[in-house]
């Protein structure tokens, strides 16, 4: 179990009386919440004024009843609230969310159900539910960009929905060894081959800081339509090389970065200076969200611990996680892979969507999806 030694962001139960732990318990209402879509279209409901968090749209969901799973929880309120029966549907776990209203803490179990072209042209036309709650459906863009304002234990839903299925690598400088100037021939390769507004993990490996971040303007520049997600440090570079705040402004300058990544290391030495009381966290960018890398269920933990604590600070969220090796890679033959069944047991662990690596190809997703992952990505198959 991960300790959590921040008692002023997350509370700690360890040495609570049993009575005390029980009253926390009980506090938080456990909520099974049904991100219903059909392609672009997403469902969803109304608050009553009367309501908490009244005159506000949510997906559709409700409470959690004693001994009941979140799944058939989520199958249940779905029937009573629509009439829709999603006991058939493939149901792929988005993440959880821990929320404190002041006057009231919920705990979110996000599931996404895409309905059959036959369920959604049966509901497509509905405005109101079987509770008589206003329903709705609203385009992808439209709810993405806030147009319909939802509770704030919702708003990480809806950076968590932005992940493609597919995220493409890039070839580290290294696969380019055999150019007269490796950069300029990493430069064009990725400038001709990234697919159009395609979300890329941009990284060279092996290069120093001012190089690496000088060929990745580059190629944003380039290629203004990507959506880039960086790594916090250069991959080769020493812990005092961490990318500072100026170089990334540049950066923005020419285009917005969707996310920061951070590596397994990174990850664990941040979860272990979080332990040594010291000040790690300064250098996690604040203002963009974090994709991780996690390889078992150790660092999913530690994972989970950084997406509550930037939760809770009202931080741009940990959007996902690459959880690899999925399958064998040609890049890492000795590494064992975790197959789909393993793979599978770990995505169960994650408080955010799950993105797989390793061995994979854009057409996986759907084995992915059935694996309880959300999106996939890689090297070759990508490009």
């Amino acid at each position: 179990m991960t300790r959590i030694n921040h008692p002023s962001l997350i509370t700690n139960t360890a040495h609570m009386p049993a009575s005390t732990k029980a009253n926390a318990s009980a506090n938080v209402v456990n909520v099974a919440v049904a991100v219903i879509y059909y392609k672009n279209c997403y469902f969803l409901g109304f608050r009553h004024a009367a309501q908490h968090q009244g005159n506000l749209y949510e997906f559709v969901g409700g409470k959690i009843e004693a001994q009941e799973g979140a799944e058939r929880a989520l199958i249940r309120e779905v029937a009573e609230e629509t009439g829709i029966n999603v006991d058939n549907n493939l149901i792929v776990k988005l993440g959880r969310i821990h929320h404190d209203y002041g006057d009231k803490q919920v705990s979110l179990q996000v599931y996404q159900i895409e309905l059959t072209a036959e369920q959604y042209d049966q509901h497509k036309l509905a405005e109101y539910g079987l509770e008589g709650q206003a329903l709705k459906w609203v385009d992808k863009r439209a709810l993405l960009a806030g147009e319909y304002p939802l509770p704030a234990a919702n708003r990480t839903i809806l950076q968590w929905l932005q992940l493609p299925p597919a995220i493409a690598i890039t070839y580290p400088l290294a696969h380019f060894g055999g150019h007269t100037d490796p950069a300029a021939a990493w430069l064009a390769y990725h400038q001709q081959h990234l697919l159009p507004s395609a979300w890329v993990y941009v990284r060279l490996k092996d290069a120093s800081v001012s190089r690496a971040d000088r060929t990745i303007a580059q190629l944003m520049q380039r290629r203004p339509d990507i959506q880039a997600i960086l790594p916090l440090t250069n991959d080769g570079s020493s812990s005092a090389e961490i990318r500072e705040a100026p170089t990334s402004q540049a950066l923005m300058a020419h285009q917005p970065i969707s996310a920061y990544h951070l590596t397994h290391t990174e990850l664990l030495r941040w979860q272990h200076s979080q332990y040594g009381q010291t000040a790690a966290a300064d250098s996690i960018p604040a203002g963009q969200p974090l994709i991780v890398s996690c390889h078992d269920a150790e660092s999913i933990a530690a994972a989970n611990q950084l997406a509550r604590m930037r939760i809770q600070q009202q931080l741009p969220p940990v959007i996902g996680i690459f959880v690899s090796p999925v399958l064998s890679t040609q890049t890492h033959p000795d590494t064992a892979p975790l197959g789909w069944q393993a793979w599978s047991a770990l995505t169960k662990l994650a408080d955010m969507p799950v993105i797989g690596l390793g061995g994979l190809s854009p057409s996986m997703i759907d084995k992915a999806k059935q694996y309880g992952g959300v999106s996939v990505a890689g090297i070759r198959q990508f490009l």
